[in-house]
């Protein structure tokens, strides 16, 4: 499965933030964007429980304010 939490820092956090993330297991990449988030990280994993222990993970680095997270909805099979 796959999900993308959208990442909301202090100031001046946003690079350590995604430089932090990249060092969870099950995140993939880390992006630092404008608008209304400040980081951007996709992650890879096998349940619902796997992506709250990731969500709590991206929570416990220092300078992350606040998430929002979009699971991806898998392909339609005709």
């Amino acid at each position: 499965m796959e999900a993308y939490i959208f990442v909301s820092t202090g100031p001046d956090m946003l690079w350590k933030v995604a430089e932090e993330s990249l060092k969870i297991d099950g995140v993939k990449t880390a992006h630092t964007v404008t608008g209304q988030y400040d980081v951007v990280i996709y992650v890879v994993f096998e349940n619902m429980e796997a992506l709250g222990e990731l969500i709590r993970k991206v929570h416990a680095i220092k300078g992350v304010m606040r998430t929002q997270t979009a699971v991806v909805v898998p392909p339609r099979i005709y």
